[in-house]
């Protein structure tokens, strides 16, 4: 079993989408993981090691990413560790990769505008319809949390 990596990092280029013979999409990143501290003594911030990586991504959500996600953004991520392995001029050479599984950006330092991918938002501009906004604002009616104050300290379910 692969080993697993959750985390931020930071895009170090823009996606680069591509599609392979078959048509699949397929896009590349190049991401930076750092251990940023702040060193008490001078109140100063550092940078610590910094793990380069190579992540690809696969069909729908290299696309999504390669439409959405810009160099330099923060980014929250999950992926499989692998090691690519290449041999040129006589010379094998091997790096760590990463298979992308999940990839968003750090809300903390960005917003965000989501569309549900495949959704059909036509002649609105990409609003959402009166009767999805309508639905947003109003609680479900069996909703324990949407209900007022309650007088006891047990949670409401």
């Amino acid at each position: 079993m692969l080993p697993t990596l959750t985390g931020v990092g930071r895009l170090v280029d823009d996606p680069e989408l591509r599609f392979t013979q078959s048509n699949k999409a397929v896009a590349t990143v190049r991401l930076a993981f750092n251990s940023r501290r702040l060193n008490p003594q001078t109140n100063q911030w550092e940078d610590g090691d910094t793990f380069w990586v190579r992540g690809t991504l696969w069909e729908k959500l290299a696309e999504n990413a390669a439409e959405t996600l810009a160099k330099g953004m923060e980014v929250c991520i999950t992926g499989e560790l692998r090691t690519e392995q290449w041999e040129k001029d006589g010379q094998k050479h091997s790096q760590p990769s990463l298979l992308i599984r999940s990839i968003g950006p750090n809300l903390a330092y960005a917003t965000a505008s989501v569309t549900k991918a495949g959704a059909q938002q036509q002649g609105n501009g990409g609003q959402q319809r009166p009767a999805q906004q309508q639905r947003r604002q109003t609680p479900p009616q069996d909703d324990p949390w949407a209900t007022g104050p309650s007088t006891s300290e047990e949670p409401p379910f």
